[in-house]
């Protein structure tokens, strides 16, 4: 379908990044790429600046922040950035001067306000501009990989003039979540420099890594998109994860080959006019540079190196989390995990789960391609559940309107230009969706919410910060409606309200979600279950390299239920397309 996938294809540049969503495997792609150009004789350095990084798992090897030789793989060097440390330095930096000159509760709203994943990029990127600026490290490789690159949303505001004036330290109208980046104004020419060389094709090379399905897909569009418009357009496409061949009688073998091909039927427009690769749906986990030699070689273990004996993981299925809630007289259930996980579908399944049991439910989700239409579509509904779709454009855009419609009097151009590129960030989503979803909670009587997809603990901190000191919204002067204001204290309550997250059991999306946890800890709010999504370790498949991926995902389940979760629940790999009434039910049957 697609031309497998070697670095002959990438390798006419020094500088690869590696960009996808969290879970598609681009570093697991960044590192064989790493091992098979230094194997070819190659200098390679690889870098690693994603917050919730696996590099040290999939090589095998602890890491520092200071480039180090790889045993065993000659001419390969490899780091590992720690932007969260970054980011700390970064606003010690910004607030240091503020201390003991302003109120403590002021402070700690502008620590909060420089605590989101904006603030953790910008560190991150003048981590990895710290490197692009050392010649010597520079000269004395061939390639330099990096895995994840910087969004758009922050290239573009480091364009813009305002971002390094004092404009953001005078301004009555809040920090930027960028924060004031005249902290490290000594370096915008560096900064400046670093991403003419990331537009430039002779030097930089884009590789966007996705799954073949349609969420994947959807969010490589967007980032091809963002970063073309900004001049990053060498790009390239990897299919990760395609299934080469699937065993007729197996369902869940041929679901899984047959979904994967529909999804790369519909691959978006602009995807289309970019070089694309696949690389294989394999047996193994990438972990280890044997395994991440074989990859390029599209290489399959045979099956008795796949099939081992299951362990008894005693694990409940989804009902269990549905009686739970049910027992308890939970009156709001949010499902929170990254994208591609299978949130919107454990919403629904819950939903109805919670229906089943008698009670009267509202179901509402924040997905643009209102995916809940799609899920129960040419389905009955019970007359006990209704569904509703929160459209984060448009929640976006009046948010937009409202604060800029408060500040375009005062600001000259620049500066409006500053706060419009600012209020793209996921912070300001974040907060224009939680007021719209605190709007249908408070409109909601004698019923239950369960809502697809909630704001991190870093966006409640903020809105818990405004509320209390009576501060601009965020960045910006939106107002904090009634209803937000009293979801707040409801969301800490937990006999009222419930958390569940959803993660596969692969590392990048568990140690996501770890993280996503640890948030929400510091907001006030306890998960209380672990779901562990579309596991093939809990289905009866005989397809060889599918069990193979299950005995891979052991040390993950693990992982959540022993160190991460108060209770978890685990849902098997459905064998049929997740849409319908009926089917959302035997989620919780076959559970």
């Amino acid at each position: 379908m697609f031309q497998p996938f070697s670095t002959e294809m990438v390798a006419n540049t020094k500088f690869l990044f590696f960009t996808g969503k969290g879970g598609v495997g681009k570093t697991s792609t960044a590192c064989a790429s790493a091992v098979k150009l230094a194997d070819e004789g190659k200098k390679v350095l690889l870098v690693s600046t994603d917050p919730a990084s696996n590099l040290q798992d999939v090589l095998e090897v602890e890491l520092t922040n200071a480039p180090m030789a790889i045993p065993s793989v000659q001419n390969l060097a490899a780091c590992n950035l720690d932007p969260e440390e970054a980011a700390r330095a970064y606003r010690d930096k910004i607030i240091g001067p503020y201390r003991g000159k302003l109120p403590d509760t002021v402070v700690a709203t502008m620590e909060e306000q420089l605590s989101g994943a904006c603030t953790v990029e910008i560190a991150a990127f003048d981590e990895f501009t710290n490197l692009l600026s050392d010649s010597s490290i520079v000269e004395s490789y061939d390639h330099i990989i990096f895995d994840t690159a910087p969004t758009g949303h922050t290239l573009r505001l480091l364009q813009l003039p305002t971002a390094w004036s004092g404009f953001l330290e005078e301004s009555t109208h809040g920090a930027s979540c960028l924060g004031p980046l005249s902290g490290l104004a000594e370096k915008r020419q560096i900064y400046a420099r670093t991403m003419e060389a990331l537009a430039d094709p002779a030097q930089t090379t884009l590789v966007l890594v996705a799954r073949p399905d349609d969420s994947s897909l959807l969010e490589a569009e967007r980032a091809s998109k963002e970063l073309r418009e900004i001049g990053i357009k060498n790009q390239a496409l990897i299919i990760n994860g395609l299934m080469q061949t699937h065993i007729p009688d197996d369902q869940i073998s041929s679901s899984l080959y047959n979904r994967q091909r529909n999804a790369l039927k519909q691959i978006p427009h602009d995807l289309k006019q970019i070089g694309t690769y696949s690389l294989p749906f394999v047996s193994y986990s990438l972990t280890g540079l044997k395994n991440l030699r074989y990859l390029f070689k599209q290489y399959t273990l045979p099956e008795a190196e796949t099939i081992g004996d299951k362990q008894a993981f005693r694990l409940p299925g989804l009902s269990e989390v549905i009686n739970d809630f049910s027992s308890n007289h939970t009156r709001v259930i949010f499902t929170m995990g990254k994208g591609g996980v299978g949130k919107t579908t454990m919403a629904s399944a819950i939903a109805v789960g919670m229906v089943e049991k008698g009670h009267k439910v509202h179901l509402t989700t924040t997905d643009p391609a209102a995916h809940l239409d799609f899920v129960f579509k040419n389905s009955a509904l019970n007359q006990n559940l209704t569904i509703s779709r929160i459209d984060p454009k448009k929640e976006v855009e009046a948010y937009k309107t409202e604060v800029l419609s408060k500040v375009s009097s005062e600001l000259d151009e620049e500066a409006i230009a500053y706060i419009e590129e600012d209020l793209n960030s996921p912070c300001t989503e974040e907060i224009a969706v939680f007021r719209a979803f605190a709007e249908v909670v408070a409109k909601s009587n004698d019923e239950i919410v369960v809502i697809d997809t909630a704001p991190s603990g870093h966006t409640l901190l903020l809105l818990d910060a405004a509320q209390s000191y009576h501060k601009e919204l965020a960045r910006s002067t939106g107002e904090i409606p009634d209803s937000v204001k009293s979801l707040l204290p409801r969301l800490r309550n937990p006999k009222e309200t419930g958390v569940v997250i959803v993660s596969l059991a692969e590392a990048t999306p568990v140690l996501e979600a770890s993280r996503l946890q640890d948030d929400l800890n510091r907001a006030g709010i306890s998960p209380k279950w672990w779901l562990i999504n579309q596991s093939l370790y809990a289905t009866e498949t005989k397809d060889p390299v599918l069990r193979g991926r299950a005995q891979a995902e052991i040390q993950w389940i693990k992982k959540v239920t022993e160190e991460l979760s108060r209770k978890a629940a685990i849902v098997p790999l459905m064998s049929e397309e997740n849409t319908g009434y009926e089917v959302m039910k035997k989620f919780i049957t076959y559970s």
